[in-house]
């Protein structure tokens, strides 16, 4: 991950899931009698917090109810959830203004019907809001996503036509209009709002609705420019993943993505006598991102769910370029994995572990016949992904006459988070691929001459008492033991994404139940929806995981017994985010965020100036 494609992850701290709409609505009210106290002023505080509820909550329970009925006849796909957020949102923006306005009030002589002409301007204000974000997820054109958009606006504009007399300026009426659309005497309102109000709120609406447009047609140039999408294609998958974790974010992303053919590597463990898988190490080259469980983010889980025996899913050398685009492609995966499994001819044999260092680069493996594991780490080193050139090539380096097949991974455990220029990515060309690739054909040259003999496999595995919340997912922490020619080797696999600066050494030193211990993370990208950090150590003690990991390896130790190993590697064609794509997003959307805020604003500013200059003239 570089650091522009850190800033974009980032962006996983804004992915929550929205309550049911009757939840958002009971919230809404509660608020909404709150602001009726800071910002109206009648006789009682009662009748400020029915204020509140009348004039700012009801137009959102409309608002919430209406807007999904309205826009799918449109065409739309408004659910009540999204609906309901979307309400609560504008409320919020009304309620900041009117509280602003408020505060004013009090401090200068302007009084309630300064307060009055502000909430003028909040319905404005929220029309527009509502507008942007009808047109990015129902993808209707402006006038067309102007009805639906216009609700909470004109409920609110009709209540205070009716509860503030307006009526009376008005040479008609009758008992029954009176009635129904002249009921100031209920409200005790201390203003009347004249119709030319109602006026300038229309003209308002039309000049916020002219900015949204040209705001979009500005902010839309650089994405269709780069990627040939539309920056609301963006907004209405974000949208749907945040309120209801719907597939609509990887809809946009698969409109990116490239078709890409990845190498999917198995390796079985079986018992002798019964033949009954007892491991299994499944190693496709992607990288499961990009956040939470869109596209091969929560990989790891999946694969463990359809082996037979022990998953152990470690992190391949594949960046962010290789994350696939939508949950389905995982399938693929899996299939290809199940081909490569048939596929494995066993042998009851296997050296003992070897660890090489190169450089930076610090590789640890055991061969099993003709095929071999590496597992790679450039610790005390930071380090983050490594390259999938860059691996393909480590691997043709490890291949020789005795050594044909080469599962390799990435331990991807010991990085500093987020900072500096790259985070340490190891790119083809780059002093540390060399590392690897010499490191590579080093442990695979030491490997072939090796000895082979009978071979134990000794497993355990622990959920832990830590969630997604402290780094670790669910598949919590496992430990596979294997011991050859008297010799014992632990690879720990913990279902995280990286690890804290150290920690990883820490393990290896402190573990005393086999002769080397090598640390790897799943990089599971289900941690990454609370923050864009989230390693291993960063929220959990360090000596708790290091006494866990320690108990695990004497319970795998208790474990041995004799196995057959077997690996093989099988294809699969899958749409991934393409070379350079994961960049061109995260720079365009970082670009577009900033320029975005900053643009932003500056249309609230001009706007809001000639909502001032409009009140002052009318």
């Amino acid at each position: 991950m570089t650091a522009t494609q850190g800033d974009l992850a980032a962006l996983s701290r804004f992915v929550f899931r929205a309550p049911r709409w009757y939840t958002t609505l009971a919230f809404a009210l509660v608020i909404a009698a709150f602001s009726g106290v800071a910002a109206f002023d009648s006789a009682f505080v009662l009748d400020d917090a029915w204020q509140g509820v009348f004039f700012v909550g009801v137009p959102t329970v409309a608002a919430s109810l209406l807007t999904p009925v309205l826009d799918q006849r449109l065409g739309g796909q408004l659910t009540y959830n999204r609906s309901s957020l979307l309400a609560l949102t504008c409320e919020l923006i009304v309620i900041g203004i009117l509280t602003g306005a408020a505060s004013i009030a009090v401090l200068t002589p302007l009084g309630q019907p300064f307060v009055f002409d502000a909430l003028l301007v909040a319905l404005a204000s929220i029309f527009a809001f509502r507008l942007l974000i009808v047109m990015a997820v129902s993808r209707h054109r402006l006038a067309i996503a102007a009805i639906p958009a216009s609700i909470q606006t004109v409920v609110g504009a009709l209540l205070l036509f009716i509860y503030t007399g307006t009526l009376r300026y008005f040479e008609i009426g009758g008992r029954l209009i009176d009635r129904l659309f002249s009921r100031a005497s209920h409200a005790d309102l201390p203003v009347v709002v004249n119709p030319s109000d109602f006026l300038l709120l229309a003209v308002m609406c039309v000049l916020y609705a002219g900015s949204v447009w040209l705001f979009l047609v500005v902010i839309d140039r650089p994405w269709k420019r780069s990627l040939g999408v539309s920056v609301l294609d963006f907004i209405q998958g974000f949208i749907g993943h945040v309120a209801e974790g719907t597939d609509e974010l990887e809809d946009f992303f698969e409109e990116i993505g490239e078709d890409a053919v990845v190498p999917v590597t198995v390796l079985a463990f079986r018992d002798t006598d019964t033949e009954a898988e007892k491991a299994r190490f499944v190693l496709p080259m992607i990288h499961p991102g990009p956040m939470g469980d869109i596209g091969g983010g929560n990989l790891p889980e999946r694969i463990a769910h359809h082996s037979e025996g022990l998953a152990f899913p470690p992190h391949a050398t594949a960046g962010h370029d290789f994350n696939l685009v939508t949950e389905r492609e995982v399938s693929r995966i899996i299939d290809a994995a199940d081909r490569a499994h048939e596929r494995i001819d066993y042998t009851a044999t296997a050296t003992r572990g070897h660890r090489v260092e190169s450089g930076e680069a610090t590789l640890t493996g055991h061969a099993f016949d003709s095929t071999a594991l590496a597992v790679a780490t450039f610790a005390p080193g930071f380090a983050d992904d490594i390259e999938y050139g860059v691996g393909l090539s480590a691997i043709a380096e490890a291949r020789n006459s005795h050594v044909e097949e080469v599962m390799l991974a990435d331990a991807h455990n010991c990085n500093n988070g987020l900072s500096g220029p790259d985070l340490g990515h190891v790119v083809p060309g780059s002093e540390r691929s060399f590392d690897l690739i010499e490191g590579a054909r080093e442990l695979s040259e030491t490997l072939a001459d090796a000895p082979r003999t009978d071979l134990e496999l000794g497993t355990a595995h622990d959920a832990t008492p830590w969630n997604r919340e402290e780094g670790i997912g669910p598949l919590g922490i496992r430990v596979a033991l294997l011991r050859a020619d008297d010799h014992t080797t632990a690879y720990v696999l913990i279902d995280g994404n990286n690890m804290e600066p150290g920690l990883r050494d820490r393990i290896v030193e402190a573990v005393d139940g086999a002769d080397l211990v090598e640390v790897l993370t799943s990089d599971t990208h289900v941690v990454n929806t609370m923050e864009a950090e989230n390693q291993v150590g960063d929220e959990i003690p360090g000596d708790d995981l290091v006494e866990l990991i320690d108990e695990l390896v004497s319970d795998a130790r208790s474990d041995l017994e004799p196995v057959e190993a077997g690996m093989a590697t099988e294809k699969a064609d899958v749409t991934v985010f393409g070379n350079d794509r994961t960049e061109t997003l995260a720079s365009t959307a970082n670009a577009v965020v900033t320029m975005g805020g900053a643009l932003a604003g500056a249309f609230i500013a001009a706007v809001f100036a000639l909502s001032v200059l409009l009140f002052f003239l009318t």
